[in-house]
């Protein structure tokens, strides 16, 4: 009976690792986004969604699922690996794993995989959330599950460099805030871009998450205000240029090795 390769024997160690980690505090990773995302359907979908009536075409509730969903796992999968590396480094263990034959790509594929499965866990606890509120569909399958995956790695792979390059705990706290909160508001998770003037328009055409948003809601509703060649393409972009970066920077083991 032939071994596992050393390789993927660390990649498993690594994911389940960090996939206890999420179910061992599940109150604290799994709890307050489905809270969150809960009230957000009461007051936007339901109090406000009234009034608004129809956005594009659609029930003002059904069209804000698809965004919601992707909004918690967009800042699920980011929130999860920042503060994960960086305890590993806080607490100098992540040491060990850079000094050990086990090659970069590996420790980089065991945390990334960890924080798309929390991505993926808060986004089905969303969806099913949304169920209660209103009726999903899913047109088109394969859409919906490319959108979710490569969206939730994008950002996984996001966190891992903030948390590379993060020195105290504020500096984690710092792109969520400042940079991921904004994009992920502006990015047509409550409205239709066809509402904003043209200079708006352009704008948001530069907002990846907007992408990533429309592709999802293509996936559910079978409506989106962008090409699916252009929304996938440009997250491939992403994948690959944030997966070259991270893995740059674990080999020189910048902001690793004091």
């Amino acid at each position: 009976m032939s071994q596992p390769h050393p390789n993927w024997v660390a990649f498993l160690t690594i994911a389940r690792r960090e996939v206890m980690r999420i179910l061992r505090i599940w109150g604290q990773t799994l709890m307050p986004p489905a809270i969150t995302m809960t009230l957000y359907f009461l007051i936007f979908g339901g109090l406000i969604g009234s009034r608004v009536g129809t956005m594009g075409g659609l029930r003002y509730m059904d069209f804000i699922v698809p965004g919601l969903v992707m909004m918690s796992i967009i800042q699920n999968s980011y929130g999860n690996i920042s503060s994960s590396f960086f305890g590993a480094k806080f607490g100098r263990h992540i040491e060990e794993l850079l000094v050990s034959p086990m090659p970069s790509w590996v420790i980089l594929a065991g945390y990334v995989a960890g924080a798309v499965l929390r991505g993926l866990m808060v986004g089905a606890i969303v969806l099913v959330i949304a169920m209660f509120f209103t009726h999903v569909r899913v047109p088109h399958p394969l859409v919906t599950i490319a959108s979710v995956l490569l969206g939730a790695t994008i950002f996984a792979l996001a966190g891992f460099v903030n948390a590379v390059y993060a020195k105290k705990f504020d500096d984690v706290a710092i792109v969520p805030t400042f940079i991921l909160t904004p994009l992920t508001y502006l990015g047509g998770v409550f409205y239709s871009v066809q509402l904003l003037p043209q200079w708006a328009q352009t704008m948001t055409h530069l907002n990846p998450i907007f992408y990533m948003v429309n592709a999802f809601r293509y996936g559910l509703l079978g409506q989106s205000d962008v090409a699916m060649g252009a929304a996938f393409g440009l997250m491939l972009l992403f994948v690959a240029g944030l997966t070259t970066l991270a893995l740059w920077l674990l080999k020189r083991g910048i902001g690793m090795r004091s």
